[in-house]
Order: C-alpha cells, then sequence, then structure tokens
C-alpha cells in the first residue's frame, strides 16, 4: 500500500520517498498536457483552441475553444494522484462543467489513464 503524508517541511513521503509538492503538481500538469496532446492527435483539434490550466486555476483543467467543443463536448477534469476519492473528482468536473458533460481522467504511476463519466451518459452513447 502506498502512504502519503505531509511533512512540517510540505514534503510528501510516498514509499518513504521524498516527493516535493511542486514534483506532485507537475504529476497532474503533465496528465493535462497528456490529455490535451491526445485530443489535438485524435480529434483534430487545433492546437489554439485547447489549452491545459496552470496548477492552481479554478475551473477545468483542460480549456477548450467553441471549434473544440463541438468535437468534444465535455469539462475536464485530470487526477494524477495515487489515492483518489474517485467521487469528489467527479462532483469537482461537475461543479466546474457549466453546460457540458463532467469528464474525469484519473491516472497513477505505472498505470495507464482512465476516464469517469457518468454511466446513465455513457449508455445513452451507445443507445441505438
Amino acid at each position: 500500500m502506498l502512504d502519503i503524508m505531509k511533512t512540517s517541511s510540505g514534503i510528501q513521503l510516498y514509499h518513504g520517498v521524498n516527493v516535493k509538492p511542486q514534483s506532485a503538481k507537475a504529476k497532474g500538469r503533465n496528465l493535462q498536457k497528456w490529455t490535451r496532446e491526445r485530443l489535438i492527435e485524435e480529434l483534430d483539434i487545433h492546437p489554439e483552441d485547447i489549452k491545459s490550466t496552470s496548477m492552481g486555476a479554478g475551473g477545468e483543467d483542460v480549456i477548450m475553444a467553441r471549434a473544440a467543443r463541438e468535437k468534444f463536448p465535455y469539462s475536464i477534469e485530470c487526477k494524477n494522484q495515487e489515492k483518489l476519492n474517485v467521487w469528489s473528482a467527479y462532483d469537482q468536473a461537475e461543479s466546474n462543467s457549466g453546460d457540458y458533460e463532467p469528464l474525469v481522467v484519473i491516472k497513477r504511476n505505472r498505470q495507464k489513464p482512465l476516464v469517469v463519466l457518468d454511466a446513465e451518459y455513457f449508455m445513452k452513447l451507445h443507445k441505438n
């Protein structure tokens, strides 16, 4: 099991290895960038129509212009954490989603990224 603990110096411990908060934020930033790049490549979204927000900024993690939203109508929240409350992450995405469907991209070390989407919405996508 992975233990995460904050120390008085603000350093977190992962299996006894010190990780500074900026390293943890870099993990999140890298997932945001990965998500942006995949959308550009797979959906032919123009790079100027999609951007990854800065860490700590409120709202969506990936901001899209109208042209990008027409191809991908989701509000994206990215979480790159070893321990994650999926429901809290989805609640955060939902609170930032506005008129778009909330979607959470989750990842942890040595695992592929996964997407969390409302099950009812997912079923409607595949309805005949």
